[in-house]
């Protein structure tokens, strides 16, 4: 069975993060897969670490993405982000896609957690579909606040077609 094509906001999140081969990644969320394939795809001494709290997320991923696995640049387990040990020392980069958590609550542990994890000048990744307007304005304050209290710098970037809002924070 063939598999889908990369949607265009998570090619879009992707290209904006300038994966680079050695990168140390970490994927908050990985769902489908998507994401991990498109990232993988640059790498080449560097890693993906993937966690999802679904166990169907979990085993997409492992599907979509098996040679990647088979060739050790992917590892993908299912774990919330509470909980996790990362298995690298540092990372260059986190990336999350539609993950309520860095916005729905207060997410300091989790994105302290992050900040430790973070090599100076990496950077967490926050995308958002921004498929209802206003809802934006919340999701920017709330999310830009549990970065900045962790000690992120925080920018944020705007895609129109498909809509799509991103949270860079700069460690």
């Amino acid at each position: 069975m063939p598999t889908q094509p990369i949607p265009p906001r998570i090619k879009w999140a992707v290209d904006l993060m300038d994966v680079q081969p050695a990168d140390q990644v970490l994927e908050i969320g990985c769902g489908p897969g998507h994401a991990a394939e498109a990232i993988c795809s640059k790498l080449e001494t560097g890693k993906l670490f993937a966690i999802d709290r679904s166990e169907s997320g979990v085993d997409r991923t492992k599907r979509r993405c098996a040679r990647f696995v088979e060739a050790g640049r992917l590892v993908v387990r299912q774990i919330d982000l509470a909980t996790l040990r990362v298995p690298v020392k540092r990372l260059n980069k986190v990336f999350a896609f539609n993950v309520n958590l860095f916005w729905g609550r207060d997410a300091h542990d989790e994105v302290a957690l992050l900040h430790e994890r973070i090599v100076p000048g990496g950077a967490v990744y926050l995308f958002y579909e921004a498929t209802r307007p206003e809802a934006v304005p919340d999701i920017v304050r709330k999310a830009s606040e549990n970065l900045l209290s962790s000690g992120f710098r925080v920018s944020v970037v705007e895609q129109k077609n498909p809509p799509v809002i991103g949270l860079i924070g700069k460690r």
